[in-house]
């Protein structure tokens, strides 16, 4: 039973009211004045206190930091009768939770008090009812997923859901939208498969990384000052929980998304949508700048060069561009502090690092991957990590100087459980859920092969190269030191492969408030 202290120097007008939310199920002490009142939160726990703002001696507001320093925990909903703004924003600014306007109704003092002691209870029971009503269609939709926009879509669904349970205690029904999920991926992946080489050989396909600039950036460029933040790794279902922290300084005018291409690394899909084309054209146009998985040399860094090149060709070469990469938190604030120095570029590219030295870390460091236990405890950490970084002031100081705000990826990543063997010579590329190499042998239910890679635009680092892609939540280990291997990668964030995590992500349209 929850416990209320109302604190009212008329409180013995209010029985009825009192005996109402007893009647409801809540404990309530009246109390007349606020000394009193501090000596009973002292002795005993109350949950909430209802606190009349106007009182001769002490008033509501001098009340509200005397029961905080007592009990930092206690929830305070302020009743008053004064509507003046100045007096609400004291009161707000006091980290009230709630407030009432007299004269008081009894339904409306029982409603601020399920808010306040029994929203996420609420929240819980209404999640959990409507889930098991929406099961059903989820599950049924799958059946019927022929198009892109329908898996983006029906992804986006599958968030929104996911980003519900957070708030959920029980994980039972997390879990069994983490199978269904599961079963979507592998559902994914067969239509990738089915309609990915179509796509690059037709004009009817999805954004796409090497077309994204072109059709999402460049339209926006064309009339305003753009900062372009692309944030490595960063997954749909962070986008949507860091939101708000960009909603405290940018409107949003659209979000969309666009398919990363194969295979969803770094290396590929970030300097294909620099470049403006597929990685093979990129290596055509570029010889000494473009490296392959098995050759020596810094695959990202001539990413500048390859924007470059892309405004050039689609007629933006008359916009000044200023690129810079935070690969710590150093730069970052360095970036902060000269931000005067590039506020007069049309174009201000960031490409923001954190969450993919996040995720890599999770796999090298014990203490993050104690932190990072599954994707909801990932998103918590991502919100924090940004809440709290210089990149929200650089956001603020863009806001403030007019920069419309395009916020996007390269890939995203997700969270491998299986593994799968994969035999290959020492040519063979490193990565945990992609290969490329010419001698590769691997089980055919876990990995869609390539062994033509120019019909998806991909380099052949020899005549007999191909490319082999995992699918859903499976890694590819080798035979040797297998079990130290598969110990080592599995729980951990991985891309490279086909997922809806790596390939459907986020590009999103803001103007400054």
């Amino acid at each position: 039973m929850s416990k209320i202290i109302w604190i009212d120097d008329e409180v013995d007008l209010l029985k009825p009211h009192i005996v109402f939310l007893e009647n409801k199920g809540y404990a309530v002490t009246p109390v007349n004045n606020v000394n009193e009142a501090l000596e009973m939160i002292e002795a005993e726990k109350f949950q909430l206190a209802l606190l009349d703002e106007n009182m001769p001696g002490i008033s509501g507001l001098e009340a509200i930091p005397m029961l905080k320093n007592l009990d930092s925990s206690i929830k305070i909903v302020m009743v008053t009768k004064n509507e003046e703004e100045h007096i609400m924003e004291q009161a707000i600014g006091s980290e009230i939770s709630d407030y009432i306007l007299k004269p008081v109704n009894p339904n409306q003092v029982l409603l601020s008090l399920k808010k306040n002691l029994q929203e996420d209870d609420l929240v819980e029971q209404k999640t959990k009812l409507e889930y098991q009503q929406g099961f059903r269609n989820l599950s049924m939709e799958l059946s019927y997923l022929n198009s892109y926009q329908d898996w983006a879509e029906y992804y986006k669904k599958i968030l929104a859901w996911e980003i519900k349970f957070d708030k959920v205690f029980d994980n039972e029904f997390a879990d069994l939208l983490q199978s269904q999920k599961e079963e979507a991926n592998i559902q994914f992946s067969k239509f990738i498969e089915k309609n990915y080489e179509n796509w690059l050989n037709s004009s009817e396909k999805p954004i796409m990384s090497h077309t994204a600039f072109k059709e999402k950036v460049k339209p926006v460029l064309e009339k305003d000052k753009v900062l372009l933040l692309m944030v490595d790794n960063l997954r749909y279902d962070q986008w949507k929980v860091v939101e708000p922290l960009f909603a405290k300084f940018y409107n949003k005018v659209s979000e969309d998304y666009y398919f990363s291409i194969l295979p969803t690394a770094t290396q590929y899909a970030r300097n294909s949508f620099f470049a403006g084309l597929m990685p093979s054209e990129i290596e055509k146009r570029f010889p000494d700048k473009w490296f392959n998985d098995n050759e020596e040399g810094n695959k990202n860094e001539h990413e500048r060069d390859f924007l470059e090149d892309q405004m050039k060709r689609i007629g933006l070469q008359s916009k000044s561009m200023k690129y810079l990469k935070i690969l710590n938190a150093e730069f970052e604030r360095k970036i902060l502090e000269d931000f005067n120095q590039h506020k007069n570029n049309d174009l201000l590219v960031i490409v923001y690092n954190f969450i993919d030295i996040l995720s890599h870390a999770k796999t090298d460091n014990h203490i993050v991957d104690q932190l990072i236990r599954d994707d909801k405890t990932f998103r918590s950490l991502t919100y924090n990590w940004f809440e709290n970084s210089s990149l929200i002031k650089i956001i603020k100081l863009a806001a403030e100087n007019g920069f419309k705000l395009v916020i996007t990826t390269d890939h995203g990543m997700v969270y491998v459980k299986k593994p799968s063997q994969v035999v290959g010579d020492r040519e063979t590329s490193t990565n945990i859920r992609y290969k490329t190499g010419k001698s590769l042998t691997y089980d055919e239910k876990d990995v869609w092969a390539i062994t033509n890679p120019e019909k998806i635009f991909l380099p052949k680092g020899n005549l007999s190269s191909k490319y082999i892609f995992a699918k859903n939540n499976i890694f590819l280990a080798y035979p040797k030191n297998y079990n130290h291997f598969v110990n080592y990668y599995k729980d951990t964030y991985q891309h490279g492969g086909i997922s809806l995590e790596e390939v459907i992500i986020p590009i999103s349209i803001l103007e400054p408030k």
